[in-house]
């Protein structure tokens, strides 16, 4: 059938018409696709060229170098050594188990060292580098850089490693680093992520932990480029990160070592204070011990022999001790008195050995009593009679108040571990803790530092030096950060009149340079450095009716541990205090054992060096000069030795 000339004209121009949105749809893909390539190859090519990059290339932490320690005097106390090591990163590894069995046959490498790792691994995001071991040898590094291609993922590492190289000397005080535990991520709101580093140490103890923030510094970055099966063929750009900040002690590390041996062989603790800004110059425990130890990894034969020593060496005694102070505090029990104007000064009080209070005898350590005396002859002989006497009249909430003013019962505001408040007991004291009415034998007991006081030899020594200065010093460890002096603000003068404080410091000057002081034994005849101190002696056990009648059995045959604990404080030049020392010997027996001792202390103190012959009675030269030469002393003329394995 033939068409008519209308229906082919209809027919061409739906053909047309389709021809042209064909064409138009067609062209509008072209246009499409163009735009598109354009979008991807010009506009986001630095977006697609990244994602291209991440298939072999991977950004790693750089772990800073932490902030270094120094004295005073700018001798190093902890640093950095080199340390060689091989680290796993899971995602580059691929098989993990037989990449970490091929690495045990060129490194020592236990079946532990292994099930440690793999936990490692599964604790963390695959990109994260684990250390499978640390200090490697040269020798050790090199095979396992020179088997690099069997060994995928893995990679030897270069690092620093914490270091103390004055060993024992200022364990306490710096403490030491080691790794981040779970723990320790716990009880961080938001943390570094360095910190997600395996085996990456901060800050366990003392300075170390306290200052970790500035100590640990900022974490850099490297780009590594890596081949199909993870292997490391280059690195490709660094940034280095910031180093953590370095701290200078106020603590000197020479009078520091000779403290300690001449602490040697007792459990002890020895401060000493610079009594003008509160700076520590020592701050001494005995024994000590070997923070390297921990850093590396304690072994459980260490460890042990530590926990199980009966001078228990990791206790820090000098802030974290607490102990009666014994007749150290009749310091503060007169100048109590004293304020509260139960006390003149040349009052005489007399002493028959003995004061009874609501039926019960309270006994002077001199059983026959002292006799009629005054301040200065109470504090000279440490009369106990005296002090309860003077304590009765002003109570213990005056006494209270005293101590805190001094020192005593008020934590010391340091950057170090564990620092202890101490007790300056009151009434409403014993009414929350104990539960209990305060009795007038607590106060005479508080009188003469024992019942419930107790106090830190830090707080012995602050006490002194407040006494000497008749200022309220406070305690400074951090002489400065990065090279800027930490801020020194000039202590108040303590609200106490200058005669109460002058006819304390009578009374202890004639404790050691008295004809019957207690002390005198352990004078400085150097009319230029004549020190004044206070005897001390805390009871650990008690003592029965039935044995004071017949007869208290000596310190020297009793068990070690049930004998009295020895303290001593002082403070020199008398007429121009530069230092304060106080010494607590746990068990010493008598407080004749501490005085010497901190004469030395205080002799190398303000001479800098070897306590001088001439500054001992002469008497006594030949055996000072002895002991003395048989004291360890570190060779500080002698560099430690690199720990560079390079």
């Amino acid at each position: 059938m033939r068409r008519s000339p209308r229906d082919t004209e209809d027919s061409a121009r739906k053909i047309n018409r389709r021809t042209l949105l064909l064409g138009a749809g067609q062209a509008a893909l072209v246009a499409g696709l163009t735009l598109r390539m354009r979008q991807m190859q010009v506009v986001e090519a630095d977006r697609y060229r990244l994602l291209s990059d991440q298939n072999r290339i991977s950004i790693r932490l750089i772990p800073p170098a932490r902030g270094l320690i120094f004295d005073r005097n700018g001798i190093l106390c902890a640093g950095n050594e080199q340390n060689f090591s091989a680290v796993i990163v899971r995602e580059d590894a691929g098989d993990v188990p037989s990449v970490l069995h091929r690495l045990a046959d060129l490194i020592p490498l236990s079946e532990d060292d292994i099930a440690r790792t793999l936990r490692d691994i599964k604790r963390h995001s695959a990109f994260v580098p684990i250390t499978v071991s640390d200090r490697l040898s040269w020798d050790e590094l090199s095979r396992v850089a020179v088997n690099g291609p069997a060994l995928p993922g893995v990679t030897p590492e270069v690092g620093l490693s914490r270091h103390y190289p004055l060993v024992e000397d200022l364990a306490h005080v710096v403490g030491y680093v080691g790794p981040v535990s779970e723990s320790d991520l716990a009880k961080m709101n938001n943390p570094d992520p360095l910190l997600q580093i395996p085996k990456f140490q901060i800050g366990k103890l003392g300075v170390e932990a306290q200052m970790e923030d500035a100590l640990r510094g900022t974490a850099g970055t490297k780009q590594i480029e890596v081949n199909s099966v993870g292997r490391v063929i280059r690195e490709l750009s660094r940034r280095d990160g910031q180093p953590g900040e370095n701290v200078q002690l106020t603590i000197d590390a020479k009078l520091q070592n000779f403290a300690l041996a001449r602490l040697s062989g007792e459990s002890a603790a020895a401060v000493a204070m610079d009594v003008t800004n509160g700076d520590l110059l020592a701050c001494v425990s005995s024994p000590s011990f070997d923070p390297n130890k921990f850093v590396r990894g304690i072994s459980n034969v260490d460890y042990q022999a530590y926990m199980t020593n009966d001078h228990r060496p990791l206790s820090n005694k000098a802030v974290t001790g607490i102990y009666p102070p014994g007749s150290t505090f009749k310091i503060v029990t007169a100048l109590a008195a004293l304020k509260a104007g139960q006390l003149k000064l040349n009052e005489t009080i007399r002493c028959p050995g003995f004061i009874e209070v609501s039926g019960r005898r309270f006994h002077c350590w001199k059983g026959s009593g002292h006799g009629a005396l005054n301040l200065q002859g109470a504090l000279e002989q440490s009369c106990d009679v005296f002090f309860y006497t003077v304590a009765q009249r002003c109570g213990i909430d005056a006494i209270h108040d005293m101590a805190q003013t001094m020192g005593v019962g008020v934590r010391p505001d340091l950057p170090m571990s564990a620092v202890s408040e101490g007790l300056a007991p009151d009434r409403a004291w014993k009414k929350k803790v104990r539960k209990q009415d305060w009795l007038i034998g607590d106060t005479i007991n508080a009188a003469i530092g024992q019942g419930f006081v107790l106090a830190s030899p830090i707080q012995l020594a602050l006490m002194t030096a407040r006494l000497a200065s008749g200022k309220a010093v406070l305690p400074r460890l951090i002489k400065s950060v990065n090279g800027v002096e930490a801020p020194i603000v000039p202590p108040a003068p303590l609200d106490l009149p200058e005669a109460h404080l002058n006819g304390v410091r009578a009374g202890v000057w004639s404790v050691v340079n008295g004809t019957q002081g207690t002390a005198r034994a352990a004078r400085i005849v150097d009319a230029g450095m004549v020190m004044a101190g206070k005897t001390g002696t805390s009871q650990v056990r008690n003592i029965s009716a039935m044995e004071r009648e017949t007869g208290v059995i000596g310190n020297d045959k009793v068990p070690w541990a049930q004998r009295d604990h020895a303290l001593f404080v002082c403070y020199a030049p008398y007429d121009a205090p530069k230092v304060a020392v106080a010494v607590i010997v746990e068990h010493g027996g008598a407080d004749h054992q501490a005085a010497p001792m901190a004469r030395d202390i205080m002799l190398y103190a303000l001479t800098g060096g070897m306590p001088p012959l001439a500054a001992y009675p002469a008497n006594i030269r030949g055996t000072v000069d002895t002991q003395l030469k048989a004291l360890q002393l570190r060779d500080f003329t002698i560099p430690p030795p690199s720990r560079s394995r390079a």
